[in-house]
């Protein structure tokens, strides 16, 4: 599976962007999808996970409420829309895909190049 990740930039306070991740060479329906987030020396972390048919979702507690994850397993494609942005969600932005549903980095096999968001004070 080849992930894609796009829809990154440079956002003030309060605003909002969608990241999208467009899957391919692989069953996207079959797999769990995560976004996962890199902030300037600091480790990878967790952002939200969704489901195969898109039904459950779960995200870390920084940005419930604000984040929302859907999937169109008929695009092949994944969203984060997020929304009510702070200077402390600059980060690179990673979607992954996981054979089981999981908030573990290590149970993610693919992961795409990753997407900058860069949100001003």
């Amino acid at each position: 599976v080849q992930l894609q990740a796009s829809g990154g930039g440079l956002v003030q306070a309060g605003g909002s962007l969608r990241l999208s991740c467009a899957a391919s060479g692989g069953t996207f329906s079959r797999r769990a999808m995560g976004w996962f987030r890199q902030a300037p020396g600091k480790e990878r972390e967790f952002v939200t996970v969704i489901s195969r048919n898109g039904g459950t979702t779960y995200y870390a507690d920084s940005v419930k409420g604000r984040f929302a994850i859907s999937r169109d397993n008929a695009k092949n494609t994944v969203y984060l829309q997020m929304n009510s942005l702070k200077p402390e969600d600059t980060a690179v932005y990673y979607c992954a895909a996981s054979p089981s549903w999981s908030t573990f980095e290590y149970e993610f096999d693919y992961w795409g190049q990753g997407t900058q968001v860069t949100v001003s004070s």
